[in-house]
């Protein structure tokens, strides 16, 4: 059984300036991205091995094990229900807070509506210098983030009590499984996966030991979440999983009707 550690941290920033745009986020939220597994004896092999590429959703997560994925650091992505003040340097009278609607979009005065869900703040930030081109010469515009989905992360299976829980702050699994009520009597503690979306169509899939992590007092090997991470605790041995599945295969493992 090996160990493949290699954790670097990763921070969002609360401001992010392209030109005379400025995308500004309400709080900053520190994320890890996860580069290690612990493998059990069911066959798992490591980086390199027969494991391949996957998952993710926007802002939420970087592929950084897939070449097809790409890396550097994830940035929050506009969600639903998100609140923005805009703020226009040379003409205030266009300042204004907008919402993004259940559609993905916002509307603008004078402007009308700008697809909005999934844009990082500094894309968000163009479309809104674009849209604004007509009525504004050189418009400049500072966008703040003043509403958005707080970070989280979500436990299912054999822990005492699954569902979501807020991502205060640093937490590791093994600090989150404890969040969720601790494993049950028919935990399979050797094989606590964890899934990590890696863009709308793949998920990371990573087995973590904990048992042996446990007994042998190696607490420091336990990955720190990132927000949207998902917790599964199985009741049953897993003999093989991929680094990297579809998200559509994860019905294999976690059942949506739990959650």
């Amino acid at each position: 059984m090996k160990t493949f550690v290699g954790w670097t941290r990763l921070a969002v920033i609360g401001g992010l300036t392209l030109q005379l745009c400025v995308a500004v986020f309400a709080q900053e939220k520190n994320q890890q991205d996860l580069g290690g597994v612990i493998q059990s004896s069911t066959g798992l092999t490591g980086a390199g091995g027969s494991m391949k590429a996957t998952a993710a959703k926007p802002g939420q997560a970087d592929g950084m094990g897939n070449p097809q994925l790409g890396g550097g650091r994830p940035l929050y992505r506009l969600n639903r229900s998100d609140v923005l003040a805009l703020s226009f340097t040379l003409s205030p009278e266009f300042d204004q807070t907008v919402t993004v609607q259940p559609d993905g979009y916002i509307f603008l005065k004078d402007a009308g509506g700008v697809l909005a869900y999934g844009l990082t703040l500094e894309e968000f930030c163009l479309a809104v210098r674009k849209a604004y081109t007509g009525y504004l010469h050189d418009p400049q515009v500072a966008v703040a983030l003043k509403e958005f989905e707080h970070p989280y992360f979500v436990a299912g299976g054999e822990v005492g009590h699954p569902g979501k829980y807020e991502l205060r702050s640093d937490t590791s699994l093994l600090e989150a499984i404890q969040i969720a009520g601790g494993f049950t009597h028919e935990a399979r503690h050797s094989q606590v996966i964890l899934f990590r979306r890696v863009n709308n169509d793949l998920v990371e899939a990573r087995i973590f030991n904990v048992k042996k992590m446990l007994s042998e007092r190696k607490l420091g090997e336990a990955a720190s979440l990132r927000p949207g991470d998902l917790i599964f605790v199985p009741q049953n041995s897993i003999s093989k999983i991929e680094r990297f599945l579809s998200k559509p295969s994860m019905s294999m493992y976690v059942s949506s009707a739990q959650f």
